[in-house]
């Protein structure tokens, strides 16, 4: 009897908190799986995931439409909408949350836009065809080249102009918030040479003598203006073109008009590569990726 007892209390204590139920020292498996729900509502997605594996109380509520819900932006409705022409019904919110963190393609592929997995911040590009480029389909200026170091897979290429200038506008529902605007560039032309990376210069001239001006206006009145010579050569970078804030208001899209401009006609310049706009919430700025 003593024996069968002792046997008893070992099978009791060697019970994992993660698997069977132990009587005599309750663990995360133990939990309700409503409580459970509120510690990972304060997760970010990538733990989400991660707190998933420790046992079912935590896969149940890493499922829970109240748990992915909070992770989503607060118009979620309104992008999907913007990127699918309709909202999709009868999808659960994890499913949602896991389409909106891909980057999806809109507007005949020219524009992408995803969410950011640890802040849920919209974030969106628009390639450089969905821009509006002065003698963009003149070949003496202009060509389009195809590259893998663009999300688009082509960028345009500058051979030699007098008067540069790039500008385009965008109407998508950004969620409330403040967001960065940037010209992903750079001078000079990509290419590979058994099977490395080269990036020609020789054409690169003119930046270094005038300024290149970056302006933006939003619909409510806001604007934006900045110079900047471009100098570097031979890498890709996100030139800051301004800010604007998205507030609580009527309207459920917000406008954007934006431009960059070299229109000093005392000389020409060239050898510029342009792969893309980018807008990004300002507080995810840093994890702009430089090629």
């Amino acid at each position: 009897m003593g024996v069968a007892h002792s046997d008893l209390h070992n099978d009791l204590s060697s019970s994992s908190c993660f698997g069977d139920r132990n009587i005599l020292k309750p663990g995360l498996g133990d939990l309700p799986e409503a409580c459970v729900a509120i510690i990972v509502e304060n997760l970010d997605p990538v733990e989400i995931c991660r707190f998933s594996k420790l046992n079912r109380a935590f896969r149940g509520a890493s499922w829970a439409d109240c748990v992915w819900e909070s992770k989503l932006p607060q118009n979620y409705r309104d992008v999907l909408e913007k990127i699918l022409g309709g909202f999709p019904e009868n999808l659960q919110k994890r499913h949602l949350y896991a389409f909106l963190s891909r980057s999806n393609s809109f507007d005949d592929a020219t524009k992408k836009v995803r969410i950011d997995k640890r802040t849920s911040g919209v974030c969106l590009s628009i390639s450089a065809k969905g821009l509006s480029i002065t003698g963009i389909d003149d070949r003496r200026y202009w060509s389009h080249i195809p590259t893998d170091e663009s999300r688009f897979s082509s960028v345009a290429y500058l051979q030699q102009i007098w008067w540069f200038e790039v500008d385009g506008e965008i109407d998508f529902p950004f969620p409330v918030g403040t967001y960065s605007i940037f010209f992903r560039l750079q001078l000079g032309r990509s290419g590979k040479w058994f099977g490395r990376r080269v990036c020609n210069t020789e054409q690169v001239h003119g930046w270094d003598i005038k300024p290149v001006r970056f302006q933006l206006w939003t619909e409510d009145g806001q604007y934006s203006s900045s110079q900047c010579m471009l100098t570097e050569r031979g890498n890709w970078i996100h030139y800051h073109a301004g800010d604007f804030v998205v507030r609580e208001s009527n309207r459920s899209s917000t406008k954007i008009k934006f431009s960059m401009t070299q229109i000093d006609c005392t000389h020409t310049k060239g050898g510029l590569s342009l792969d893309s706009l980018v807008v990004y919430p300002s507080s995810c700025k840093d994890q702009l990726k430089r090629f």
